[in-house]
């Protein structure tokens, strides 16, 4: 079960290869908890509301919906708290980039350049969270 004072992250992503080999590498840092996985845009939001992860790693491409209806469900305040978002994608065209920061994400990777940011990147974010005293 989740300990409240590690960083709950929660991974959108509908490559189910892609989505076992981040759950493997998150589930590995300290202080980081995978608080669950989806692959639609629908689950991303509904379980956002449900859990309030910390973090959100968000795939902008689903298999229904997107990354970016995930981005405007947060953008009107029908989440109350709005978690940290890394956008990791295939897709890293600058008009997407510019979109996606228009948003507020606090990161925008391209899956096949920048995939070994995460780790730090949730480091990083679990400090953060330790050193505001956030539980």
């Amino acid at each position: 079960m989740s300990n409240s004072s590690s960083l709950s992250v929660l991974l959108v992503e509908d490559s189910t290869l892609l989505a076992a080999r981040l759950s493997e590498l998150i589930q590995r840092l300290p202080d980081v908890d995978l608080i669950g996985t989806v692959e639609s845009e629908a689950d991303a939001v509904s379980r956002i509301t449900a859990l309030h992860p910390d973090v959100l790693i968000l795939d902008l491409h689903l298999r229904t919906g997107s990354g970016f209806g995930v981005l405007r469900s947060l953008a009107r305040g029908k989440i109350a708290q709005r978690p940290k978002v890394v956008i990791l994608t295939n897709f890293g065209l600058p008009e997407y980039r510019r979109e996606a920061e228009s948003f507020g994400v606090e990161a925008f990777l391209d899956k096949s350049r920048d995939y070994f940011q995460i780790p730090e990147l949730l480091r990083n974010f679990a400090r953060q969270r330790v050193d505001s005293g956030a539980h």
